[in-house]
């Protein structure tokens, strides 16, 4: 099986996640896709196969020289996002890309448009991997996952090509931000590691943002409307004045690059009780301590107003992974020389997301992240550039060799 079957095989499994169920993995669709990538590692010759009741999936190839060399890791998740339904995938190939709209679905009229994605006249004349406008596609990280098992799998059918001990994990729940929680690092037993969950071409990352999630509760009084002067206290007009406290442009469809930003993403109110639900995002740290200052000066604001009406509660969920990185930038040297070799221009550049990486590396396994080909994650203008992904694997296929070479320093 080469990668592209992979890849189509891979995105028809259900894996998309659920941050509801409290559950490790949080649905039954990624333990039933783990399994079915046990069989096939299995199939393939690889040691020291684990999967356990969680969905960690590890394997290891062995090493094909006797060089002391470190061991490498290469990582993605098996989860979908659930943002959008990964139930019944039907991706379909364009080949030799022309240029122009790609009609996804004539029925409910949905078309991929260079108008709205202008990166999408960077693939003219190149093959994609499209869906059919009903669900999103899984490149995020299926994409990583054929990539990873095709280049071990390449590894494998090319003995010549001299490498270490190469270990492989596939893990849970990545895009609900726990894909790293029970991540066995000790276990897993890489020098260092490589998450393939990036996207366009050339992706190269070792900055991520530091991230928090809050929880912004008020607290109301309903009476009836026709007798409430002086007696209601609205909590949604109240939240309302909140969420307009805030700086207007710090928001994500206003940032860009190393710039933060407070992101709304929940509401659920009534005249009684109502709960904002924001995400803070900044590379800096110091930025991002003062960005959840300013949430609860804000709170406080309220309060002083109306009395015990706002409540705050902050949760830090995962930090910028260059503090990690930065005592090992060899292994960044590794990925761009690997890069080149693929015929790939590496483009370093802060991933305005998280990553497992960044977690996996404060757990002691720096982690950077590369590109798996894949744009528009998360919805159904997701498509992916086939020369991408062949490009990803053959990244992976060179940083195996270079490490196996020994010329890289730890």
């Amino acid at each position: 099986m080469n990668l592209i079957d992979r890849f189509l095989e891979y995105v028809k499994f259900d894996t998309q996640s659920d941050e509801l169920t409290g559950l490790t993995p949080s649905t039954p669709g990624q333990m039933i896709f783990a399994q079915h990538l046990k069989e096939e590692l299995e199939a393939l010759g690889l040691q020291e196969i684990t999967l356990d009741d969680n969905g960690y999936l590890m394997a290891t190839l062995p090493a094909n020289t006797s060089a002391d060399v470190p061991t490498v890791g290469f990582i993605a998740h098996l989860d979908t996002s659930p943002d959008m339904s990964g139930r019944h995938v039907s991706p379909r190939i364009v080949e030799k890309y022309p240029g122009g709209d790609i009609v996804l679905n004539e029925a409910t009229g949905t078309v991929l448009s260079p108008n709205d994605f202008p990166e999408l006249e960077h693939y003219v004349g190149q093959d994609l991997i499209v869906t059919d406008g009903n669900t999103l596609l899984g490149a995020d990280d299926k994409a990583g996952v054929a990539e990873i098992i095709s280049a071990v799998d390449y590894l494998i059918k090319h003995p010549e090509i001299k490498h270490g001990k190469i270990r492989i994990a596939f893990n849970p729940d990545e895009e609900i931000g726990r894909g790293a929680h029970k991540f066995d690092v000790e276990a897993f037993g890489a020098d260092f590691a490589y998450t393939m969950d990036g996207g366009e071409v050339g992706e190269l990352e070792f900055e991520n943002f530091n991230a928090a999630v809050a929880k912004v509760s008020f607290r109301g009084r309903n009476v009836h409307p026709g007798y409430a002067k002086h007696k209601m206290i609205n909590s949604m007009r109240i939240a309302n004045q909140f969420i307009i406290m805030l700086p207007r442009w710090e928001t994500p469809e206003h940032t860009e690059g190393y710039e933060g930003f407070y992101h709304l993403i929940g509401i659920e109110g009534t005249v009684e009780a109502t709960t904002l639900t924001y995400i803070i995002r900044d590379h800096d740290r110091d930025r991002f301590e003062r960005r959840k200052k300013e949430l609860e000066h804000l709170a406080r604001k309220i309060n002083n107003e109306f009395p015990g009406c706002c409540q705050i509660e902050i949760k830090d969920q995962y930090y910028n992974m260059r503090e990690k990185i930065e005592p090992v930038m060899y292994i960044i040297d590794i990925a761009r020389q690997a890069m080149e070799l693929a015929g790939v221009t590496p483009k370093v550049q802060p991933i305005r997301g998280g990553t497992d990486g960044a977690q996996l590396s404060y757990k002691g396994l720096p982690c950077p992240n590369i590109f798996a080909g894949g744009l528009n994650f998360h919805g159904r203008f997701e498509f992916v550039p086939i020369p991408s992904m062949e490009k990803a694997m053959n990244v992976i296929v060179q940083i195996a060799s270079l490490v196996g070479s020994g010329k890289c320093n730890g």
